[in-house]
């Protein structure tokens, strides 16, 4: 250990105490040895660090900080320079609020495009979702304090994300969902990973020995702190012995006397927390001298930066006829409340309080642009089309030559806490576009949303679109600087944009409803399910247009790589992003047709030739063996593509690989779905047999033959105490779901989604791990009991509890007294 000194001075208590934070945000603090507390804060896209009253879902305002381009968004640049410099610049802004843990970025999968948090991850690809994390690590660390990535792992859904068991094989759990971690803890040099609040195949993320010991530390060899999501404990003694340092928020004493009594009965080795509390030292002492002087905060470089990286992550999806870049003397109408009311960041515990807004119909009148005139067009909470705002929008297209139409998603269907219900657009934005479309002039579209949307309606009815995802405060200028043509586009998509939702492989399994949630499609996410069943999609994976044209030749493979040529034959200079596939025809394994193994961006002049150079790496050819446990290589020749997007392979040819001549790990008899791709409708016998055990239920263990009644337990969601045997729990579900559909039938979105992410989707114990003590853990067992129909011995067992609770709490008062009148 690191601090084994400092830690023999150490009381039990002492120790316990550090294992759980000092307030919401902080960590504990033990003056007498000299021991500091660090500030930890909330970060994706910008520091978010309250001032006032503090909560974990962004309800309360944050002090002000620059508004970065989502993670989702910068994604799109594949380029992580450019998640380094943001990373830097965030980190940055961090150590100046004296932050010493920034919790991001979000490392997580997407596997559905409705999940409602998608906006905080990087892609649907773990390969490019990993390089893109690791770069944000590097430039957050860069200034001495820490990154956390999150949330470790498959966190994949944000309905019941607290109580769901995420069912996951371990080859696809490998390749799929931990690779990302992987890169981000081995190449980004993570000093702190945040365990998820799901369960993953039976044991909770946090709690799981197979996620957090045998692959984090003991395979990937990671030294730093795992801390839980805020609330995210289920069993504190449990957690420590897979090694996760620190609970948060505080529970204001209670599980640190767990720890305490654990060690005592020998539940609990104290060796182990020794090392636990070495961890943490560990990570306090790095980053709290990161900040011993107060550092000005630069707003204004910052938001440069926030555009530079902006620039190079819008993708532009259409360029009919080549409308744009537009010139100054064109006409130009804009449409969309988007316009003038910027939807530029996610919602929940990554909003961010900008410290300065650019609206795209500023960055407009700034352009020189021809602007005539703008009209809102349409609500933008709600679906219904409203005629009033569409006429008036129609009189104002007439008058123009372009209409630069701005659309998206609102603020309520991307959001933390919720999952997204529909892949649709809003009818009443497609009704509007169809309507502008009938006039016969020129639609380019700006399209804010952060993951893919149905756009089947929105690409046939526009000339040209510009996706700029969620694109920080600074992003409308960078929107702009593409249409007029100041800037050439070069983001390309980090994940599918599928035609339409059904053709998403998870469809028929997401979200996980009751109890489990089944990731039976297995290793078929985004374009590698698209490829491998050829499905056309709307946009595919990696794809994006240029201002210029870009041309690849003279491919070579060696054992160290591939060596290719890609010329700028436009006239203009431009980034091409160049992209290495792999794939093994005829393979014995179940494979996708190709995979992303790496990517280059190249900057090149009109005219300009270079010769590029993508290296092979350890996971270029390596595949997770369920047989051997262990990663192995398939001998064969396999198929080495360079592409411009997943579908677009400019160049291709074969090179051999001898393997590890380990045994094949299942047959295409056993696996036909799985070898064939066709993995929407894999049968229960297949899923077993690819998950090496039996499926676990599914839905609730009903009570009733009505199936109305559960036992209700700390990990029940609140919307879930609906199903309880006693009255008040049925009466508590009834009266946030009344309260939620009352809001909703009045307008008040905000309020209603306010209960369904703060209350509806959170589990029962956060009464008591999430209220600074108010309700203690033996109270909140009270309330349990008359949850389940003991309605006077619950209640009993909740005012004894409470006496209790009091009694301690002036014990601990009159000791802390005495202890500082000693001092």
């Amino acid at each position: 250990m690191k601090h084994e000194d400092l830690i023999k001075k150490m009381t039990v208590e002492q120790k316990a105490s550090m294992m759980s934070g000092k307030t919401v945000w902080e960590t504990m603090d033990i003056p007498e040895l000299g021991i500091p507390s660090i500030w930890l804060s909330d970060g994706p896209s910008g520091l978010r660090k309250q001032a006032g009253d503090s909560d974990q879902l962004g309800l309360n305002e944050s002090l002000k900080a620059t508004c970065f381009p989502s993670v989702a968004a910068v994604t799109n640049s594949w380029n992580p320079e450019i998640s380094e410099k943001v990373g830097a610049a965030i980190g940055a802004e961090a150590k100046a609020r004296r932050v010493s843990v920034l919790l991001g970025p979000g490392c997580n999968t997407k596997r559905n495009p409705l999940c409602g948090r998608n906006f905080e991850y990087s892609s649907e690809d773990p390969y490019l979702a990993g390089k893109i994390d690791a770069g944000y690590i590097r430039g957050i660390q860069s200034n001495g304090i820490a990154a956390c990535v999150k949330h470790f792992a498959t966190n994949s859904q944000e309905l019941k994300r607290e109580s769901m068991d995420s069912v996951v094989d371990e080859r696809t759990l490998r390749e799929l969902y931990l690779t990302n971690f992987e890169i981000a803890v081995k190449e980004g040099q993570a000093l702190c990973i945040m365990s998820a609040y799901n369960s993953l195949n039976g044991y909770f993320a946090n709690e799981n020995k197979h996620l957090e010991m045998d692959i984090l530390r003991d395979e990937w060899n990671f030294d730093g702190v795992v801390v839980t999501d805020w609330g995210g404990n289920n069993d504190r003694v449990e957690g420590l012995k897979c090694m996760n340092s620190l609970e948060m928020p505080t529970t204001v004493g209670e599980t640190n006397r767990e720890i305490v009594k654990a060690i005592k009965d020998g539940k609990l080795d104290e060796s182990i927390l020794d090392q636990n509390v070495d961890y943490l030292l560990d990570l306090v002492f790095k980053t709290k001298t990161s900040y011993d002087k107060d550092q000005p905060v630069d707003f204004k470089k910052d938001a440069n930066i926030a555009k530079e990286a902006m620039d190079e992550s819008v993708v532009l999806l259409r360029n009919e006829g080549n409308i744009l870049p537009l010139n100054n003397d064109v006409k130009v109408a804009v449409i969309g409340d988007f316009a003038e009311n910027p939807r530029y960041q996610g919602a929940g515990s990554s909003i961010i309080n900008p410290s300065e807004i650019v609206s795209g119909l500023e960055a407009i009148k700034a352009s020189g642009l021809n602007f005539i005139g703008y009209e809102e067009g349409f609500k933008r909470i709600g679906r219904k089309t409203k005629k009033g705002l569409v006429k008036k929008a129609l009189a104002l297209a007439a008058k123009s030559d372009v209409v630069l139409l701005y659309l998206g998603l609102d603020e309520f269907s991307e959001v933390e806490g919720m999952d997204r219900t529909t892949y649709a657009i809003p009818q009443n934005q497609i009704d509007l576009i169809k309507a502008l479309r009938a006039t016969g002039k020129k639609i380019v579209t700006i399209l804010s949303c952060g993951c893919a949307v149905e756009l089947g309606a929105i690409r046939d009815n526009s000339d040209a679109i510009v996706y700029g995802s969620l694109c920080g405060q600074s992003g409308a200028k960078s929107i702009v600087d593409i249409i007029t043509g100041k800037v050439n586009p070069s983001g390309k998509l980090s994940e599918s944009f599928p035609c339409q939702y059904k053709d998403v492989p998870s469809f028929n399994y997401y979200p996980g409803k009751d109890v489990t949630s089944e990731y039976r499609e297995g290793l078929f996410v985004g374009y590698r399910y698209y490829l491998t069943r050829n499905i056309k999609v709307c946009y595919p994976f990696g794809f994006g247009l240029s201002y210029t044209k870009f041309e690849y030749s003279n491919i070579k493979v060696d054992e160290k790589g591939v060596t290719f040529k890609v010329k700028n034959v436009g006239d203009r200079e431009g980034k091409e992003v160049s992209q290495l596939y792999i794939g093994l025809p005829n393979s014995g394994i179940v494979r996708p047709v190709r995979e992303l193994k790496g990517f280059v961006k190249t900057n090149l002049l009109p005219g300009e030739e270079k010769e590029v150079f993508i290296p092979f790496d350890d996971k270029s050819f390596r595949y997770f063996n369920i047989k051997t446990n262990k990663w192995e290589v398939e001998t064969g020749d396999y198929e080495i593509s360079i592409g411009s997007s997943s579908v677009d392979m400019q160049l291709t040819t074969s090179f051999h690989v001898e393997g590890t001549n380990a045994p094949l790990p299942y047959t295409q008899e056993e696996l036909p779905h799985y070898f064939t791709g066709d993995v929407t409708n894999v049968p229960d016998a297949e899923f077993e047999k690819l998950l090496g055990r039996p499926i676990p239920p599914h839905t609730f263990t009903w009570l009733n033959k009505k199936k109305t009644r559960i036992e209700i337990t700390s990990n029940t969601t609140m919307s879930d105490l609906k199903y309880a045997k006693g009255w008040t729990g049925r009466v508590f579900a009834h009266v946030i779901s009344g309260l939620t559909k009352m809001f909703r039938k009045f307008g008040n979105e905000k309020m209603a989604d306010t209960l369904i992410m703060g209350v509806s989707n959170q589990t029962v114990k956060v009464l008591s791990r999430m209220t600074n003590g108010a309700i203690s853990w033996d109270q909140l067992q009270g309330l349990l009991m008359m949850f389940n129909g003991h309605f006077h011995k619950g209640l009993h067992q909740y005012f004894k509890a409470g006496r209790e609770k009091k009694k301690l709490n002036k014990q601990l008062k009159k000791e802390a007294e005495a202890k500082k009148a000693n001092a």
